[in-house]
């Protein structure tokens, strides 16, 4: 066959294929008008073109991304607190791109998380201030800055939340230039004693003076009136109020441990039955308020740094050695403390001189004796400064106590016939001057010194309560005590010169008054409320 015969046959095939379709077409479309169906053809077509225009988007996106969604995580929000459990945060769901990992990664086990998942943390309680758990309804919640920074908290747990700070205004209006050291003591049976020996289960033997034996109970009785103002009142509950999550801390020696009695008679009123307790922890003894989240704590430390009589049981030694320049082992007790009242005195009246443990010394015996007000001077030096680099002035309040005087000379009050403190009824009410009962003032001075001045960035608070406890003669606990842990019988009772304790103070008395100062002091500023 010839090239032109090839090509007109294959046009000729063309043209019939072209034909039958043009035919079959015509066919279609006469059934579909004989059928009375092309209208709904029409409609059907053009229904499914506007479905494509209008969701076009929505149906590639389908395509794409098939099942692609992370479902809700929920994640416990920490709280400061117990009870309850954690609140609870929903996270919202949202979609992954093609370039992010599978919704299936987040149920990896903790080793392969990624840096950045969310992550499930378990819900801790934040530290308290009471040694044992409260009850957890007391101390569960969440505040208003925990809920904004919850979220924050998730992604990076090991960031601290910033507690928000709330500035308590006085609840008193005492003025600090009024001197609460000048006055004089008023006799009031009618507002005193502040609480009843009886009522008080925490008393020790040392001092319940009534139990023991005492058959007058004047020295409950008398009331300090400052001469350039009035003190209030102590009331337990406002007080409280004030302590609510907080501690407070008397450190030194059984002086102090005598005022830490006094303070928890005066505060335990205001805690409801069952909800209160003292725990010995060491060299700490504490008395713990639970439905407000607080303590008020005794800490052993006679000479405030480290000496061989640290022991709280067994600390009678007669040879007692300091090391002047090394406070570590106490202040690690007293950090986080919101009130902290300090004392040393006492223990320093032994001798004239003090044994001071050498500098990088490895035994008690490498010590050198030191003039006793320089010794003191060096401790309080290093106290001061411990004080100064440790302490966060505005969260803790630090007093100084000054020296509790004793009375062990009759005569010099002008009782020549007296023994010691024994058998006196009555304070020094017309007394004017000073009077020498061998306290060293030296040392006096150089405590109100060191407090002043020696703690730049941290103020200290000394506390004067040596002159209104010297007119105080009468309110030692003398032979109505004990003595290696047995209360004094009529045997020793009538030997007053071996046996009256002229150091210590009978409670109720004197040492209400110390607190209530410091009471008068603290309710009168503002304070730091954390929350």
């Amino acid at each position: 066959m010839s090239l032109a015969g090839r090509r007109k046959s294959s046009l000729a095939g063309a043209g019939a294929g072209a034909g039958a379709d043009a035919f079959g077409a015509k066919h279609a479309v006469t059934s579909l008008r004989k059928g009375g169906r092309l209208p709904v053809y029409v409609a059907s077509v053009f229904f499914v073109l506007c479905v494509i225009v209008m969701y076009g988007e929505d149906i590639r996106s389908l395509t794409i991304e098939p099942l692609t969604r992370v479902p809700e995580l929920t994640v416990p929000a920490t709280t400061t607190g117990g009870g309850g459990g954690g609140r609870q945060v929903v996270v919202p769901r949202r979609d992954i791109s093609a370039s992010e990992k599978p919704a299936a990664a987040l149920h990896h086990s903790e080793q392969e998380k990624p840096k950045h998942a969310v992550t499930t943390t378990k819900t801790e309680p934040a530290p308290v201030a009471v040694v044992e758990k409260p009850p957890q309804s007391k101390v569960a919640g969440t505040t208003k800055s925990q809920k904004k920074t919850s979220k924050k908290k998730a992604k990076k747990p090991r960031r601290q939340r910033a507690a928000k700070k709330t500035v308590v205004p006085p609840a008193l209006g005492v003025p600090e230039t009024c001197d609460l050291s000048k006055g004089r003591w008023v006799f009031d049976n009618t507002s005193y004693p502040l609480y009843r020996e009886e009522e008080c289960q925490f008393l020790t033997s040392q001092v319940t003076c009534m139990k023991n034996g005492r058959r007058d109970d004047t020295y409950q009785k008398w009331r300090w009136q400052p001469k350039d103002c009035s003190m209030p009142r102590f009331d337990a509950k406002l007080f409280m109020e004030r302590l609510r999550g907080k501690r407070f801390m008397f450190v030194g020696d059984s002086l102090n441990r005598n005022q830490w009695e006094s303070m928890v008679c005066l505060v335990q009123s205001a805690v409801s039955p069952g909800k209160k307790y003292v725990s010995w922890e060491g060299q700490r003894v504490v008395f713990h308020a639970w439905e407000f989240n607080a303590t008020v704590e005794f800490y052993w430390a006679p000479f405030l740094v480290e000496s061989n009589s640290d022991d709280p049981k067994i600390h009678s030694i007669q040879h007692r050695i300091i090391k002047a320049d090394t406070i570590g082992a106490h202040a690690e007790n007293w950090r986080g403390v919101d009130y902290l009242v300090f004392n040393t005195y006492i223990w320093w009246m032994n001798t004239l001189d003090m044994k001071v443990m050498r500098p990088g010394a490895k035994s008690w015996e490498e010590h050198d004796e030191v003039v006793r007000i320089e010794a003191y001077r060096k401790v309080l030096t290093t106290w001061a400064n411990w004080v100064n680099d440790n302490i966060d002035p505005a969260r803790t309040s630090v007093f100084f106590m000054s020296m509790s005087p004793l009375h062990i000379s009759p005569q010099v009050w002008g009782n020549p016939d007296g023994i010691r403190c024994a058998k006196e009824t009555m304070p020094l009410l017309d007394w004017h001057g000073p009077l020498w009962l061998g306290m060293d003032w030296d040392m006096f001075h150089q405590a109100k010194n060191v407090s002043r001045r020696a703690s730049p960035r941290v103020p200290i608070t000394f506390v004067d309560i040596t002159t209104m406890s010297e007119r105080r003669k009468d309110g030692h606990t003398s032979v109505h005590t004990i003595r290696q842990g047995k209360v004094l019988g009529p045997e020793e009772q009538a030997d007053p010169g071996t046996y009256a304790d002229c150091i210590h103070w009978c409670l109720p008395g004197v040492p209400d008054i110390w607190n209530l100062v410091l009471y008068t002091r603290i309710l009168s500023r503002p304070a730091l409320q954390l929350e």
